[in-house]
């Protein structure tokens, strides 16, 4: 797989490096001139203390006769140039240096002088005498030697900033590596769950954002998975039962044509209740398959009302009657009404088709809540039978069957649950709207 763009290990890597490299430049540039100009002062130190003492040694009547060899301390280091200059003209008397030294001349006014000359560090300090001022001793060392020292400070300098780049490198390999995984993997779980694994599990990596995200895809999964499932069963349930209520239909169109003339009217008023209920269902199903699950307020009321216009002629044509009690003061509710509607139509038709007696809808208060339950006089469930399960469907198949029911009354939020098995009622549980 590729990708534009450039991989973040790479970025973290290089932006690691990128800023030691900076911090250590910025810390060994001005190390390195102060290096520089300590090593110059250490030994300008150095040369002012040895010049003082080679000075305080030296007898002060040492330039009145030449011929008389100068005796200098024997502790002097091998890399010192020491010699004897008078102020005035700045020629050598005794030892080493150059014949003429300028620094010298500057040496009639009783102070130490240094300056580099003919590449060495030199330094002049001046002979006490009682006829005052005419002799400096000059002590010297070659200004390559300081250098070297130098040189070797900032091959050190360099040499440690090295190292401390290439431990920021491996820092930096080990940190991008560390952040980059978790990503890659997340990378990895998420195509996967866009092939459709909804088991995709992301691995945890001790990083606290990392895993949070993971975790969140995982969860994200789950749920794609359980909207996958509730919608696959949906499609099977509603294929199901269009296709029997369309059945139903056709056969009583079918039973309208082959009966006499005095039958075909009662025929084709019964095929028109199904096909009207078999349109009721459609558009319910297809208002819930556009629902975005906004949310809207749920007239109980009106719904009942509803129920009572199109179960009530049924309902007596078979000699039973129909009776709905609403208490006041109900909670307010957010539902989709198609839905409720098409669960009270799945309990009203079972009722119609296996219930026996009065059909009874009580709409009540449950505190959390409200309550609609749908009962009648019939023989009821047999214990141990799962009216939920998905074999199991209305012997008609009208309406969409409890198992998706039920399904319909979770996505809202509620409950489908067989509240008494003989006589039997069904208790639909709506939330009530957070306040």
């Amino acid at each position: 797989m590729s990708a534009e763009g450039t991989p973040l290990r790479h970025r973290a890597l290089a932006a690691i490096v990128a800023v030691t490299a900076l911090a250590v430049l910025l810390f060994a540039a001005p190390l390195a001139a102060s290096v520089d100009q300590l090593y110059h002062d250490e030994t300008a130190v150095g040369l002012q203390r040895d010049a003082a003492w080679i000075a305080a040694a030296v007898p002060d009547d040492v330039g009145r006769d030449p011929r008389v060899p100068l005796a200098l301390p024997r502790n002097i280091a091998a890399d010192l140039t020491v010699g004897v200059y008078t102020v005035k003209g700045a020629r050598r008397l005794f030892g080493a240096g150059p014949d003429i030294s300028a620094l010298a001349a500057a040496g009639r006014d009783g102070h130490t002088h240094q300056r580099i000359e003919d590449g060495y560090l030199a330094v002049t300090a001046p002979i006490p005498s009682d006829e005052g001022i005419s002799l400096v001793v000059r002590v010297a060392v070659a200004h390559d030697l300081i250098e070297d020292r130098i040189h070797r400070a900032w091959m050190l300098m360099a040499v440690l900033g090295l190292i401390a780049l290439g431990l920021a490198a491996g820092m930096a390999i080990y940190l991008s590596r560390r952040l980059a995984t978790p990503l890659e993997r997340l990378t990895g779980a998420a195509l996967a769950l866009g092939d459709g694994d909804f088991t995709v599990r992301a691995p945890r990596s001790g990083l606290r954002e990392a895993d949070q995200a993971g975790a969140a895809l995982e969860a994200t999964a789950r749920r794609l998975g359980d909207v996958l499932a509730r919608e696959q069963a949906f499609s099977a349930d509603v294929s199901h039962q269009l296709r029997t209520g369309l059945t139903g239909l056709l056969l009583g169109l079918e039973s309208a044509r082959t009966r006499p003339a005095a039958g075909q009217a009662e025929a084709i008023e019964i095929a028109l209740a199904r096909g009207e209920r078999l349109r009721t269902v459609i558009e319910d199903l297809v208002t819930l398959a556009r629902d975005t699950h906004a949310g809207r307020p749920l007239d109980v009321r009106a719904l009942m009302e509803e129920a009572r216009r199109h179960w009530h002629g049924l309902l007596a044509e078979r000699g039973r009657r129909l009776t709905i009690r609403i208490e006041p003061d109900l909670p307010p509710l957010t539902a989709a009404p198609a839905a409720v509607r098409q669960i009270l139509l799945v309990l009203l038709d079972n009722a119609l088709t296996h219930g026996a007696g009065e059909v009874v809808i009580t709409v009540s208060d449950v505190g959390p809540g409200v309550a609609v339950n749908v009962g009648d006089q019939g023989k009821g469930v047999p214990d141990g039978q799962d009216v939920f399960a998905r074999s199991a469907s209305p012997e008609d198949g009208h309406g969409i069957g409890l198992p998706l029911a039920r399904s319909l009354a979770e996505a809202e939020g509620g409950r489908l649950v067989l509240h008494r098995n003989a006589p039997p009622v069904f208790s639909l549980l709506l939330p009530a709207s957070p306040s």
